[in-house]
């Protein structure tokens, strides 16, 4: 499991790396395949991740500094989805249209970081969930990926050569990172927990930000497609492990 969790660590890194070498993904009206990633990597989220919560309260409820969120784990949720709602205003208000609608270093680098350890966070928990079998590892990898996909197109359209030259680098090391620090690692139950309640907030607003402008031009098939297929998966994966 430690060394098919690399492989799928280097794969995520991969998209950082070369995902902007497709152009086709670089299109208005926005590309089907984008759109259709989005639907797949939120259809993981409501029909895997959260549940993962929902299963997880019993572990929270046994760690007594994290009892306060026995009931409340949806705020964690609620505060991946915020944070990564503060970073996109932040991105959107620095672009400067005389400056190639650029951002400035400072959001930039802000932004960096913070994605930075949101790929971290991925990487980690590839080796550390409530379900550890290898196809809801298999399943996980791939939501994120196309997830990644989606998240390298937003940044590449705030942060343009800024992020080609240096934040793409950073990504991909953040994902080698995380799994690094999970090989060498393993925090408490309740812990991973709340880190997916994170994480669960932050896909459904990246996703979203990047599915709802008007002028993203996005499709709103391709997307259900693209959650009814994934969700079609995840229920046969489940049928088929329970």
């Amino acid at each position: 499991m430690l060394l098919l969790a690399l492989g799928l660590a280097l794969g995520l890194a991969a998209i950082h790396l070369f995902a902007g070498r497709l152009r086709f993904l670089h299109v208005l009206p926005r590309s089907a395949w984008l759109s259709a990633a989005s639907g797949a990597s939120v259809a993981y989220v409501f029909l895997h991740l959260l549940p993962e919560l929902s299963a997880g309260q019993e572990a929270l409820a046994e760690a007594a500094p994290l009892a306060f969120v026995e009931t409340h784990v949806w705020i964690v949720a609620l505060v991946g989805l915020a944070a990564f709602y503060g970073l996109e205003r932040a991105a959107l208000n620095s672009r400067n249209e005389e400056a190639d609608d650029t951002t400035a270093p400072g959001v930039f680098w802000l932004h960096v970081a913070s994605f930075g350890l949101y790929n971290a966070l991925i990487g980690y928990l590839l080796l550390h969930r409530e379900v550890t079998t290898t196809a809801a590892l298999l399943l996980f990898a791939t939501a994120m990926g196309l997830h990644f996909f989606v998240n390298d197109y937003g940044l590449r359209q705030h942060h343009k050569h800024q992020y080609h030259r240096h934040g793409r680098w950073v990504l991909a090391a953040a994902v080698l990172g995380g799994w690094a620090l999970g090989a060498a690692v393993e925090v408490h139950e309740a812990l991973v927990v709340v880190l997916i309640a994170f994480l669960g907030g932050g896909v459904i607003l990246n996703v979203l930000k990047e599915e709802l402008p008007e002028e993203r031009a996005s499709r709103f098939w391709p997307f259900a497609l693209g959650a009814a297929a994934y969700a079609a998966l995840l229920l046969a994966t489940h049928s088929v492990g329970g």
